[in-house]
Formats: C-alpha cells, sequence, structure tokens
C-alpha cells in the first residue's frame, strides 16, 4: 500500500513555481479561464509618448521626458481642449485621426533665477504677468524701459541739486574718548542734560528792576563784578559762583530789597552756594572781613534764613556752568576756546538784559561769540547744533551783545571780569581783538 501510495503522487503533476503565492479570489477565476495577466503600467513620472517639436520634426519613439509643474498643467490644459471638442463633435475615425502636436514648453525658471533676473533688468521687470500665461508656465517677453530726455535730465538736475544724496550724519561723538570715565556718565549723559532742558525753565529769574524802588541795573553790575573779584580772590569753584549770582537774581526776583542791603544779599548769597558746592567753604568771618566790616555776623545768618525761606530751599538747579560744559566740549578740545567761552558766559552774567533768559542759550550764545571771536569755522556745526538745540539764527542777537560788552570791557569801570581773563591762567583771551562782524 505505501509503494503505490508513493508512486501515484510522483506521476502527479507539479506545479511551474512551487514559491508562487497561490491566486485568490477573481485571480483564481481568471487564472481558471486562461487569460494572461496584464502588464504593469508606468509607476514614474515619465511619458512616453511622441513630441512634435514646431509641428514638423517628430522625435523618435521611446524618449523620455521629465512632468514638470508646468508640463503637467500644459497637459491637463490639452486633455481638457480635447475632451471639449469631443463632446461637441462627431469622433472620427480612429484610422483619421491626426498626431496630436505638443508645443515644447520651456519650464518656468525657479524662484531665485526669476529674482536675480529682475534685479539685473530693472524695475519694469517686475511687472505681473498675465494670468493666462501664469497659468500655462509660459514666461513672456517684457518690454524695457527707455529713458526719455525729460527724465535724463530731471534726474541730472537732481544729482546736481544734491536731492538724490544721502546726507551724511556729521554730528560727532563727543563721549567716545571717556567711555572707560566712570566720572563721565555717558550712558547717563544725554539723558540728564534732557532733564536739564526741561527743568530750566522752572524758577527762572524775571525781569525785577521795575519792582525795586531802590536798585537800577547799573548797581546790580557793580554788585556782579565784586561777587567775581571775590570769587577770583577765595579760589572758589566756578559752580559756587553761577549759583551765586542765580540766587542774587532769584532772591531779587521776589522780594524788594533797600539800596543798603544789595551787598549783604550778595554776602548771603555766596555763602549759601559755598555751602552747597564748596568742599571746604569761606567761614562767615571771611565775608564779614573782606567786605571791611559794613555787616556783622547776624546781619548775614539772618539774611541767609531769610533767602533760603524764600526759595523754599530749593538750590538744586541747572545754572549756566552745566550747559557751558557740554557745549564747551561739543565746540572742540581746544583750551583757548573753552577760556573764551567762559569768558563770555561771566560778561554775560553781568548784562542785566539777560537775566531772564534760558541758561542753555545764554551758554550757546557765548559759545556762539567765541567761536566768532577766535574766527573758527565752521562758525556753528552741526554737532553745536544738535547738542544745544539752537541755530544760528536764534543766537545772533544775543552773540551781538555780547561781542559789544567785550569791545567795551577795556574802556568801562568794571573790570574784574576782563582783568580775571587777561592772565596767563586764562591764556589771556580777553585782549584778543572783538569779532569785526558784530563789534558795529
Amino acid at each position: 500500500m505505501a509503494t503505490r501510495h508513493h508512486q501515484a503522487v510522483a506521476a502527479a503533476p507539479q506545479p511551474a513555481n512551487r514559491g508562487a503565492v497561490v491566486p485568490t479570489g477573481k485571480q483564481k477565476a481568471g487564472a481558471a479561464a486562461g487569460r494572461p495577466r496584464q502588464p504593469l503600467g508606468d509607476i514614474g513620472n515619465l511619458v512616453h509618448a511622441p513630441h512634435v517639436l514646431d509641428g514638423k520634426t517628430k522625435l523618435p519613439e521611446g524618449i523620455n521626458r521629465r512632468v514638470t509643474r508646468s508640463f503637467g498643467s500644459q497637459l491637463l490644459k490639452n486633455n481638457c481642449a480635447v475632451t471639449n471638442k469631443n463632446a461637441t463633435a462627431p469622433a472620427p475615425p480612429a484610422a483619421l485621426k491626426p498626431a496630436v502636436a505638443r508645443k515644447v514648453l520651456k519650464p518656468a525658471p525657479r524662484p531665485e533665477q526669476a529674482a536675480a533676473k529682475a534685479i539685473n533688468t530693472g524695475s519694469d521687470e517686475n511687472r505681473k504677468p498675465p494670468e493666462g500665461a501664469a497659468a500655462a508656465g509660459l514666461v513672456l517677453p517684457r518690454k524695457k524701459l527707455v529713458d526719455t530726455l525729460s527724465l535724463v535730465l530731471s534726474h541730472r538736475s537732481k544729482e546736481a541739486c544734491g536731492l538724490n544724496r544721502k546726507p551724511k550724519d556729521v554730528v560727532e561723538d563727543i563721549d567716545k574718548l571717556d567711555g572707560d570715565n566712570e566720572l563721565a556718565v555717558v550712558d547717563y549723559i544725554d539723558d540728564i542734560y534732557s532733564y536739564y532742558k526741561t527743568a530750566q525753565h522752572e524758577n527762572l529769574p524775571v525781569q525785577y528792576i521795575d519792582s525795586q524802588p531802590e536798585i537800577n541795573h547799573k548797581m546790580r553790575a557793580i554788585l556782579v563784578d565784586w561777587l567775581a573779584e571775590v570769587a577770583h580772590k577765595f579760589e572758589l569753584m566756578p559752580e559756587s559762583f553761577y549759583l551765586t549770582i542765580y540766587i542774587v537774581d532769584r532772591f531779587l526776583s521776589m522780594k524788594a530789597v533797600p539800596r543798603r542791603e544789595l551787598q549783604l544779599v550778595g554776602i548771603a548769597a555766596m555763602l549759601i552756594a559755598c555751602k552747597y558746592e564748596e568742599m571746604w567753604a569761606p567761614e562767615v568771618t571771611d565775608f564779614i572781613h573782606i567786605s571791611d566790616n559794613t555787616y556783622s555776623r547776624q546781619q548775614i545768618l539772618s539774611m541767609e534764613k531769610s533767602i533760603l525761606n524764600k526759595m523754599s530751599w530749593n538750590l538744586t538747579v541747572p545754572t549756566m556752568y552745566v550747559f557751558l560744559v557740554r557745549f564747551a566740549k561739543a565746540a572742540g578740545s581746544d583750551k583757548e576756546l573753552e577760556h573764551m567761552v567762559f569768558f563770555f558766559a561771566e560778561l554775560a552774567l553781568m548784562e542785566y538784559g539777560m537775566v531772564s533768559l534760558c541758561p542753555s542759550l545764554v551758554a550757546a550764545s557765548a559759545v556762539y561769540a567765541a567761536r566768532c571771536t577766535l574766527n573758527k569755522s565752521p562758525i556753528w556745526t552741526e554737532t553745536l547744533k544738535h547738542h544745544t538745540g539752537f541755530n544760528e539764527l536764534q543766537l545772533m542777537e544775543h552773540a551781538k551783545a555780547l561781542v559789544a560788552s567785550h569791545a567795551a570791557a577795556p574802556q568801562s569801570k568794571l573790570k574784574a571780569v576782563y582783568r580775571k581773563y587777561s592772565g596767563s591762567q586764562f591764556a589771556r583771551v580777553a585782549l584778543h581783538p572783538p569779532a569785526v562782524a558784530y563789534s558795529s
């Protein structure tokens, strides 16, 4: 029995492919019917189709072309056109169908190529193409912009006038050398002076001579000239002297003072300023001695108290000195120019007409007059305009008054400031001839 079974199995026909997968469902039915298996279609993005170039030359068959985005859109467009045509007209016999001619379209440039071409060809290349051309992927030729004679002349005129040129930033950085100086507070200096320019308008003295029954502007000039001499003899800091004159003018703006007490007001004001600014302030006995015992200690202390109460103890104000330091730095590092600026500033303190002006305006006028006297060119730079906030027209009138004071100083009876700046310590700047343009 075993032998018969093995012989029957050996005699049975074996399948051609032992490793083939057994077909199921419809595949079994197709295999049973004996139909051949359909070959796989093209699974790539290649199109096997004859190409006709310009409707004349037929390319060899079997050439494969990659389906780009523009080529795909063209194929879709042609397919839609053929479908619509077939829907409206009867189909011709298969033998009479002509070969469909397809135009070989140039693929649209990549974005980076289009951008480079737009930059090279000018702004007229950036116009938007028609919608049909964009849909078909066509790159249409663009019309080149032709320069007319009017455009050329207009362009040359603007160039000659400087309208097409970008203005240069000529404002110098005056703090660039003070980056390592902690006392210069370079990070905050602009904010500090912005605050000074705002605060200077508060508590400004006013024109007070008309409200003073016994004092006139000549008496005030005599007092300021004497205080300048005292400050120079005591070797006080400039801050103390400028604060002294501010206290005098501020107090006289608020209270009427008899003539006999005008010098007492000056002594008490300087005592207050020295206590506020100096490390080693002069004592009351020093002021009694320098005033030739005109006033007693009690009178000086009583006036000091009266001034402080009248000013509400408000001594933290931006005087002209803080602006002079900044503006002189913006004018340059010339030491002679710096001395000349302070010479004109102290002449300005003696001018009653400048009492009610903003300290920054008087300081800028002193810088302008100093540059005119020393023949600096240009007289007013963009750097000075930037830091002072004033132009030449705003300073012209006050600079003329200061130059006139300089011209009259050698013949004046009040020569404390003139003698001070005629010494070698201040480079004898007072001996310079006055600016000719403004002295007349």
